[in-house]
C-alpha cells in the first residue's frame, strides 16, 4: 500500500530594525532582531493537482506568492499540492513581511540559504540583507553589509514595556524608497548619525537617549510622513520616545512606529493610528 508524503511546515519571523535603516545600505551596522510576529506555511503534497493551491488568508498580493513558486520551482523542480499561508506579520508596513514569506516558502520546500538569499535578491534587487539575515538566523544580530552577521546579546528588557503601532501603509514600497534615497544621494549627516545610534545601542546606551537622535535623522533622510513626525513630536513631548521601524514613507502611513510610553494607545487613536493586537514579549523574541 502507498503512502501519500506527509505535509511539510515551515515558518519564518518578522524583524524589527533597532538601528540601521539606510545607513546599512552604503555599509554602516544596523541591529536587527526577530519579531514574535510570524508567516507560517504548510504543504500538503498531492501528485493529483495540477501545481500549486493556494489557500491564504492573510497575504494579499498573490501574484508574490506566486512568482516565489516559481524562483523555488527553478530549484526543486515543479509543485505540487495544497499550500497553506498564515501570517501575523503587518503586509507593508516595514516588519519583513515579503522577506519572511520568502524564507517561510523556500524552506518549506527544502531549499538552503545560498538558493534562498538568490531568490531574495531577484525579488528585492536593492536589499542591504539585513531583513533576510535576522529572519532566516531568527536571533538578535548586529549586520555590515558584506560582513558575516554576528550574533549579540543586548539587554532587550525595554521591549516588555514597548507598544508597536502601526500608522498606516506608505504610498512607497521599501524597493522605492531605497532606490529614491541612493538616487537622491547620501545625506551623510543623517547616515552618520544612524550609524552613530547603532554604536551607541551596541554599547548598552539606553534606547530612551538613542532613539530620539535616530528618529530626527530618519526625518532628515526624508522617509517618516508629516502626520507620523507630529504623533513621535507628541509621544516625546510627554516623557516617551518613538521611532519608525523599517523604510518608512515618503506619503501616507509610516508602518509601524516602536514607542516608548506610558499609555500611547489614545494618543495614537487620535491620529487614526491602530496598537497592534501582539504583545512583545522579551521571552518571545529570544525564544
Amino acid at each position: 500500500m502507498m503512502h501519500s508524503p506527509s505535509p511539510q511546515e515551515a515558518f519564518a519571523p518578522g524583524k524589527i530594525i533597532l538601528s540601521g535603516e539606510y545607513a546599512v545600505i552604503f555599509g554602516a551596522p544596523g541591529i536587527a532582531i526577530p519579531s514574535p510576529l510570524k508567516t507560517e506555511v504548510r504543504i500538503e503534497p498531492d501528485q493529483n493537482t495540477r501545481g500549486i493551491t493556494i489557500e491564504n488568508k492573510s497575504y494579499p498580493d498573490r501574484t508574490y506568492i506566486q512568482r516565489i513558486i516559481e524562483l523555488c520551482e527553478a530549484h526543486t523542480g515543479p509543485l505540487k499540492g495544497t499550500l497553506q499561508i498564515d501570517s501575523t506579520i503587518p503586509v507593508g508596513r516595514g516588519m519583513g513581511s515579503s522577506t519572511a514569506l520568502v524564507v517561510a516558502l523556500a524552506r518549506c520546500f527544502d531549499l538552503h540559504k545560498p538558493e534562498v538569499l538568490a531568490i531574495e535578491k531577484t525579488l528585492n534587487p536593492h536589499q542591504s540583507g539585513i531583513d533576510f539575515e535576522v529572519i532566516w538566523q531568527n536571533r538578535p544580530l548586529k549586520f555590515i553589509k558584506g560582513q558575516e552577521s554576528e550574533s549579540i546579546h543586548l539587554d532587550l528588557s525595554f521591549l516588555n514595556k514597548a507598544t508597536f503601532i502601526d500608522t498606516g501603509k506608505p504610498n512607497e514600497t521599501t524597493a522605492e524608497l531605497v532606490e529614491w534615497v541612493i538616487k537622491q544621494g547620501r545625506n551623510m549627516s543623517a547616515l552618520h548619525t544612524i550609524s552613530s545610534c547603532t554604536t551607541r545601542l551596541l554599547s548598552g546606551e539606553s534606547p530612551l537617549t538613542v532613539f530620539p537622535d535616530h528618529h530626527r535623522a530618519q526625518v532628515q533622510l526624508g522617509i517618516i510622513p508629516q502626520n507620523v513626525q507630529k504623533f513621535i513630536n507628541e509621544i516625546e513631548e510627554s516623557g516617551g520616545t518613538a521611532k519608525v521601524l523599517g523604510a518608512g514613507g515618503k506619503t501616507g502611513g509610516g508602518g509601524i512606529v516602536l514607542v516608548l510610553h506610558n499609555d500611547p494607545s489614545n494618543l495614537a487613536s487620535s491620529y487614526g493610528f491602530h496598537t497592534l493586537l501582539t504583545q512583545h514579549r522579551l521571552c518571545e523574541i529570544l525564544g
